[in-house]
């Protein structure tokens, strides 16, 4: 019988690459780590790790179980949670991620009112951009994911084995230098903006402007490329170019020097929090969803 607790030793193994760097991270010693490994071979019978040099190296039956270990894991937190609710536990646990716009928006708010109806749930958080995000969910290494994705972008299927609650739509606004010629502008078309060194955000991001671009007949020159959107404002607000960031990250960062101006035609990302189907009905997960939903309803 596979035990839990050996394949979370398999995968600190697999993604460390030694016993002794797995034992770091899970808190025990190198022999319990190996003794581990060895009743867990044991049990399904075949070898899961070859040694090579220093480092340990899966076989292909290591990888399949690694592969199926995330969601294992998954569905025996959401058993965990579910049972301890029903037992009466006043507890429970939630890891969440978020991309940066969301965790210093969305996320504050709707922790701080988790924890007044909740104050025994516990939230750890931290920070990844979709894809990145949403494999993590997928892998087991969290429970919620803040997400997006743009309007009209393909890959809408991409999300149909989890659980998705809609936030807010995000729009879109061109940032610019407080002195620049279309500072004082109710709205630009992303084509005026065509002879401009830009300043690009995240990878994603980053896709979509070049896509918007090119869809306006010219490719963006994109002197400077940072995830940090405080390093963008400031950027733009040193007059080294220009950008486009989503209303969310402008909310999270005072803009100085700069100065925003609605785009058209109107470029959207809608803004969404992800669960696995099973999670999703944990209790301290739900009430975590329906705190999100609140905050982004605000």
């Amino acid at each position: 019988m596979i035990e839990a607790r050996h394949l979370r030793v398999l995968r600190a193994v697999a993604a460390t690459g030694s016993f002794s760097a797995a034992g770091r991270e899970l808190g025990c010693t190198q022999p319990a780590v190996s003794q581990q490994m060895k009743a867990l071979e044991a049990s399904v019978g075949t070898p899961l790790l070859v040694r090579t040099g220093r480092e340990m190296r899966l076989t292909q039956a290591g990888e399949a179980l690694v592969r199926h270990a995330g969601g294992i894991l998954a569905g025996l937190t959401a058993a965990e949670e579910e049972v301890a609710a029903i037992a009466g536990l006043r507890a429970g646990r939630v890891r969440l991620v978020s991309f940066p716009s969301g965790s210093s928006t969305l996320v504050p708010a709707a922790l701080a009112a988790l924890r007044a109806a909740h104050p025994g749930t516990r939230v750890s958080l931290e920070e990844a951009e979709p894809p990145a995000s949403v494999e993590m969910l997928r892998q087991g290494d969290c429970d919620i994911a803040l997400a997006f994705r743009y309007e009209g972008a393909a890959g809408a299927e991409e999300w149909e084995d989890l659980v998705v609650r809609p936030l807010l739509t995000d729009r879109l606004v061109a940032l610019v230098p407080e002195r620049h010629r279309l500072a004082g502008a109710g709205s630009v078309g992303i084509g005026e903006l065509s002879g401009e060194p830009w300043i690009a955000g995240c990878p994603r991001c980053r896709g979509q402007l070049v896509q918007a671009c090119e869809s306006a007949g010219f490719t963006p020159r994109i002197d400077f490329a940072t995830d940090d959107y405080p390093a963008v404002v400031g950027l733009v607000g040193a007059g080294l170019g220009v950008a486009v960031l989503p209303q969310l990250a402008i909310e999270s960062v005072r803009p100085r020097h700069a100065r925003t101006v609605e785009l058209r035609p109107a470029v959207r990302r809608e803004i969404v929090a992800l669960a696995l189907p099973d999670l999703a009905r944990v209790p301290a997960v739900a009430a975590t969803l329906d705190e999100l939903v609140r905050a982004g309803a605000r």
